[in-house]
């Protein structure tokens, strides 16, 4: 089983759901954390402000953030570093995971769905 770690900056929450205004980047990227767990992807989630122990027990975590804090988030993959400073898409994670995305809905420009697409 493959592993997905996430070492996020110090914030309240990770959904983003929290505080005065909701991070949309941070929703999305709860939604595809839970998807990749769903696709039997071992999922573990730190929080600078809340579990500093766990950056500093990786070496590799500790380089990146003496590079500077914008490097944060950092994800890894089995242990192996894949992203520095962004949130992936779920695109983007799917091949950093070697998954399979899952489909998207394409919108044609009337608004409606395409028939064909299976969404209507």
């Amino acid at each position: 089983m493959k592993t997905l770690e996430i070492y996020d900056p110090a914030m309240c929450c990770s959904t983003g759901v929290c505080g005065p205004e909701v991070d949309p980047v941070l929703v999305q990227f709860a939604a595809d954390l839970k998807w990749a767990g769903e696709q039997g992807i071992a999922v573990q989630r730190y929080n600078l402000g809340q579990e500093p122990q766990a950056f500093a027990a990786n070496p590799a975590v500790v380089k990146e953030m003496e590079a500077g804090m914008d490097r944060l988030p950092v994800i890894a993959v089995d242990g192996r570093i894949v992203s520095t400073g962004v949130y992936p898409s779920r695109d983007q994670l799917a091949r950093k995971l070697g998954l399979r995305a899952a489909p998207t809905i394409t919108v044609v420009e009337s608004g409606c769905c395409d028939p064909k697409s299976g969404c209507c």
